[in-house]
């Protein structure tokens, strides 16, 4: 037969992204709840930025792995827990949209802690050596949710000037 039916997509996991939170209040169970949505939310965007090219390679995974192990009081079962997480299912947490954990940020971090996820949300963009367009695009809608201006986005990714990629 010529024109087969249609097939439906592969569903997501249903509760990758709650499955996140939920490690995450497993392993930092000693935290106030801010604390824990702070948390998953930076652990979201670092999968979210290292996913963008829809590719999460080995040099992303070890950035996340380095990020989330300076979260005080995050074991490293911890960090193991969401890492093995993300290996299975980052597609899944990635491409559902961020506005939880832009808002959680907006609303619980002060500027300066804002400023520092964006800094580690660029050195996430980064970790393959090279700042493509889309990580741009994506950083700058990000830092824009985070209530960030453009000035301090660019600050940041001057830091990075030698890993520019004009190509898309």
């Amino acid at each position: 037969m010529v024109f087969g039916r249609k097939r439906n997509p592969p569903q997501a996991p249903p509760h990758a992204r709650e499955r996140l939170a939920e490690i995450v209040e497993q392993y930092l169970s000693d935290a106030d709840d801010g604390t824990r949505r702070i948390v998953t939310a930076v652990a979201g965007l670092l999968a979210k930025v290292a996913y963008a090219d829809g590719h999460y390679s080995t040099q992303e995974e070890a950035t996340i792995q380095k990020e989330l192990s300076r979260v005080h009081g995050l074991s490293q079962a911890g960090v193991d827990a969401i890492c093995g997480l993300l290996a299975d299912q980052i597609s899944y947490v990635a491409l559902l949209g961020d506005h939880d954990w832009t808002r959680d940020l907006r609303d619980l971090a002060e500027r300066e802690l804002r400023l520092e996820v964006l800094e580690v949300l660029v050195e996430m963009a980064v970790a393959d050596g090279v700042l493509k367009h889309d990580e741009q695009v994506q950083l700058r809608r990000i830092a824009k949710s985070l209530s960030l201006t453009q000035d301090d986005y660019n600050a940041i990714q001057a830091k990075h000037r030698d890993k520019l990629s004009t190509l898309g």
